[in-house]
């Protein structure tokens, strides 16, 4: 991967951005012109509208997982300062060794737990579910969406 910087860090999904959203737009608005200039075909061009549509919606729902893929980012960044509040040290190697479904479960521990649970996540490679099954008292995340 290039080294990022000003003029790189922008990211757009070109098949998305470019090129899906644009078509499907263009493909509304000449289904919307065919269904007032096309009286013969008006059905057919009114569902060929609705069924554009839908794809625009689809499309703009995409939204939701680029949310959810945030959401995801900010569970590890919270593991990445807890740990460093806890520890004093970076959580650089220990975050590469965890896989996500870990580093989520961990937020429902306190910080005595956390550590006991870090520890058997890390060196006996305990499931998400484990961990937050193991979890005796139970930090709630009030916050969730």
């Amino acid at each position: 991967m290039k080294q990022q910087n000003y003029n790189n860090h922008r990211k757009f999904y070109p098949p998305h951005h470019f090129i899906y959203l644009p078509i499907l737009i263009f493909l509304e608005g000449f289904g919307i012109y065919k269904i007032w200039n096309d009286p013969g075909n008006q059905l057919i061009w009114i569902l060929f509208s609705i069924v554009i549509f839908l794809l625009f919606y689809l499309a703009f729902m995409t939204r939701q997982h680029y949310a959810l893929g945030l959401q995801n980012r900010m569970v590890i960044l919270e593991f990445r300062q807890r740990y460093f509040e806890i520890f004093n040290l970076s959580s650089d190697e220990t975050v590469e060794k965890l896989r996500f479904d870990q580093i989520a479960a961990l937020r429902f521990a306190y910080d005595d737990e956390f550590k006991e649970l870090l520890y058997r996540a890390l060196h006996e490679n305990i499931s998400g579910d484990e961990i937050k099954k193991s979890i005796k008292n139970w930090k709630p995340d009030l916050l969730r969406i």
